[in-house]
Formats: structure tokens, C-alpha cells, sequence
């Protein structure tokens, strides 16, 4: 089979795509023949050796936590029923995506209808996953007023469409027109390009005054700040990421002074929720099946491709998921 290997931390230079052994699944586990596989920002930050001892992986490895596809084999210790089932699966810190052929415990595969598209179960595995766990805190209503950042992130995108499902009228600010565009056409009432310097003047004119009452934010930094500083009192922020390259600042000071309350939706929060992560995923792919949620595929890779598609998410030039294609 194909698969990506990668023999030490660095650049996408690293990814190397070689002829390896057919793998076969083990007692409780099944083979998946890989028809997709996720690719992550967090992917980049594993490859470049980051991201803290709970994901640090041994090398030589293949990257790829998400995978969907037809299992094809089965181990002795799963069910037999399983073999020739269109699925989806998240490899867990295992990894093994990024390839023709992936191992997953056949607990975690997740059996999809006929009709779901493979990009659509990756991106709603994992991303869909994360999603969940964000409106789980965030509680979004048809009273809220919501800002969302990276809004034509694979996230984004996801919580402008379930914000406008409750009712709320949802503020989409993203970089670029491009992503202005998309965060507009997934279902933002107002879409603003935080990429110019008095975007958050364009917020206020835009709500006519109206608090922010909920920011969703995945970037951080400078982004997050200002996110945080629309908030009305009583406002929400929920943090889930900082593509920027640092978390929001913020202190006890702001959460007295300003009447606000934050909260990180990822993290500990989600490694640690009672019940585990699988009733998320479950719900991110019931919301698929009946298209409440549809996930935005940006760009799609040939496995061979792999450094580009690292290189794509570190520049900050893809929108909605990306995925890649053995």
C-alpha cells in the first residue's frame, strides 16, 4: 500500500510518500480502505515535533487521525458484520490516516448511510466533533448576537450555520474576500474582513448598536482581543483555538469590569467530558445525515500532495476542511 511516512520532525519536506507492507487488523480492530483523511493545522504542529507530550508521536509514523472509507478486513475479536461497511473513523492519537489502508478499533467506526459523502463524514468525525463541543458550552439562542472568527474555517462555518438554526443574527468575520464571500453565502447576516484595521467599527455599524452577546473565537491573539472587547455585559466568549499563534489575553480585570464570562470549549474541557467525545460525534454526523449541518469542503489533496496540503493550512489559504484523497 501507499502511505505517508514521516522519519523526522520539520518541514512538509518531511512527508514522504513510499510503497509500505499491507497492514492487518488485530483482535478488536478492523482495516479501512481509505476513500478520505483528514488534515488538520494540529497535523502541522505534530509534524514539526509540537503540540505537548499527549500527542507526541513515535517516529517513524503516518499522520492522519480521521479516516473514512469501506472496511475490508476484520480481526478475530470484531464483528464479522462490519466487513464491506462504508464507515468513518477518528485513529485517536494512533494516527495512520494519511494512507491507502488504516487500522482503527472497530468501538470507534461510526457506519455511514449510503448517500454521506466521504469528505463530509471526515470533516464531521473530527471537526463536526469539536463543533459540538463549542455549542454544548455556548448554548447559542435567538436572542444572541454572535460573533464568529475564522468564520470560513472548517469550524467557522459549522457554527454560522447551527448560530443562524437557533435564531441568532451571526456576525462572520474571516480574512480576505474570499472568506468574507463564504462566511456570507454558509449564512452570516453580516460578513466583515478582520484583515482591515477598523473591522470592529464594521461590527457595531453592522448590529446597529446591538451588544455582542456570544463570540465564538478561533484565533486568538490580536483577533480574540478585540472579539472579546465587542462583548456586551453579560456577553459570552467561547474559545476554541488560536490559529493566530497566541491565545486571547485576557484577565480577571476584564471578566469584573466588563461583565463578561469566558471559557475554553477545547482543551481539558473536551478531554476530559463526562461520556467521553463519541456522543459528539455521533450528534456532528446525525446532523449531517439529515443536512442540518453541512460541512464546507475547501480543498482537496492526492495523497502524494500531502506537503501542499500542510503548506495550504499553514499559509492560512484554505476555507472549510481539508482533506486528502488516496
Amino acid at each position: 500500500m501507499r502511505a505517508i511516512r514521516q522519519y523526522a520532525f520539520g518541514g512538509p519536506e518531511e512527508l514522504r510518500l513510499e510503497e509500505v507492507p499491507d497492514l492487518h487488523p488485530a483482535g478488536d480492530q478492523v482495516r479501512i480502505r481509505v476513500e478520505s483523511a483528514g488534515v488538520h493545522l494540529l497535523d502541522t504542529i505534530i509534524r514539526q515535533g509540537g503540540g505537548g507530550p499527549r500527542v507526541a508521536p513515535r517516529l517513524p509514523m503516518t499522520p492522519g487521525r480521521e479516516v473514512a472509507g469501506t472496511i475490508d478486513e476484520v480481526g478475530a475479536g470484531a464483528d464479522a458484520a462490519l466487513l464491506g461497511r462504508r464507515v468513518v473513523a477518528d485513529l485517536g492519537l494512533a494516527s495512520g490516516g494519511y494512507a491507502e489502508l488504516a487500522l482503527a478499533p472497530a468501538a470507534a467506526v461510526h457506519v455511514l448511510p449510503d448517500d454521506v459523502d466521504a469528505d463530509c463524514a471526515v470533516a464531521m468525525v473530527g471537526t463536526g466533533r469539536t463543533t459540538m463541543a463549542i455549542l454544548e458550552l455556548a448554548a447559542p439562542t435567538a436572542a444572541d448576537v454572535v460573533l464568529v472568527t475564522a468564520a470560513a474555517g472548517g469550524i467557522g462555518t459549522l457554527l454560522v450555520q447551527a448560530c443562524r438554526s437557533a435564531g441568532a443574527t451571526v456576525v462572520g468575520v474571516a480574512g480576505g474576500p474570499d472568506k468574507v464571500a463564504l462566511a456570507r453565502r454558509t449564512g452570516a447576516d453580516h460578513a466583515i474582513d478582520y484583515t482591515c484595521p477598523d473591522w470592529p467599527h464594521e461590527v457595531r455599524q453592522a448590529v446597529a448598536g446591538s451588544p455582542v452577546t456570544l463570540a465564538l473565537d478561533g484565533v486568538g491573539g490580536q483577533i480574540g482581543r478585540s472579539a472579546l472587547e465587542l462583548l456586551g455585559v453579560t456577553g459570552r466568549l467561547v474559545m476554541f483555538g488560536s490559529s493566530s499563534g497566541s491565545l486571547t489575553e485576557l484577565s480577571t480585570g476584564d471578566l469584573f469590569s466588563r461583565g463578561i464570562s469566558a471559557a475554553s470549549a477545547i482543551g481539558a474541557r473536551i478531554l476530559q467530558r463526562p461520556g467521553g467525545t463519541r456522543t459528539l460525534e455521533r450528534d456532528a454526523l446525525e446532523a449531517l445525515t439529515h443536512r442540518r449541518l453541512v460541512p464546507v469542503i475547501g480543498q482537496r489533496f492526492a495523497l502524494t500532495d500531502a506537503p501542499a496540503a500542510h503548506i495550504a493550512l499553514q499559509s492560512r489559504a484554505t476555507t472549510g476542511k481539508t482533506v486528502l484523497r488516496p
